[in-house]
């Protein structure tokens, strides 16, 4: 873990805070938003409350993926622990990759925050403690698109 490495990435969606945060929230959108392109999602269970959480995995398209997946070839199975659920405004998780390579290991905390200003709502999501083994680059691309997918998804459903 790199304690003093933090990634953040922000994006203007035009939705309610209210829409983003239920898409947090909610299987089905997750599995929709939070793929990077190229893949897939799926939540495997979910509890919604502080203190709760959920296990996902997201699955590489390709065939021979260029970087390979955290648990398996094609998979990166991971568990996120809520540990701030503040409604509409933010969502403070803990997420640990289902691993056995010890450059995956322990919790990154991350930090959506919800910033409305009018009809937008500006996304915000500080990563701290991240795994060694995920290059700043890689990170970088993959929260990006995962955050041009959730405006896509609550743009089409606000």
């Amino acid at each position: 873990m790199n304690s003093e490495r933090i990634d953040r990435a922000e994006r203007k969606i035009a939705s309610s805070a209210d829409a983003i945060y239920r898409a947090f929230l909610e299987p089905s959108l997750l599995e929709r938003w939070l793929p990077p392109e190229g893949m897939t999602g799926k939540v495997h269970e979910i509890s919604a409350l502080k203190g709760g959480g959920y296990v996902m995995s997201l699955y590489h398209g390709e065939a021979a993926p260029t970087v390979p997946g955290k648990t398996t070839e094609h998979e990166d199975r991971f568990r996120v622990v809520f540990d701030e659920l503040t409604p509409g405004r933010q969502v403070v998780q803990r997420v640990v990759f289902d691993s056995t390579d010890p450059s995956f290991a322990g919790a990154m905390k991350q930090t959506w925050t919800l910033e409305s200003a009018g009809q937008q709502t500006t996304v915000l999501v500080a990563c701290e403690n991240v795994p060694e083994g995920i290059r700043p680059e890689d990170h970088a691309v993959g929260l990006n698109s995962s955050l041009q997918n959730l405006a896509k998804v609550v743009e089409a459903t606000d």
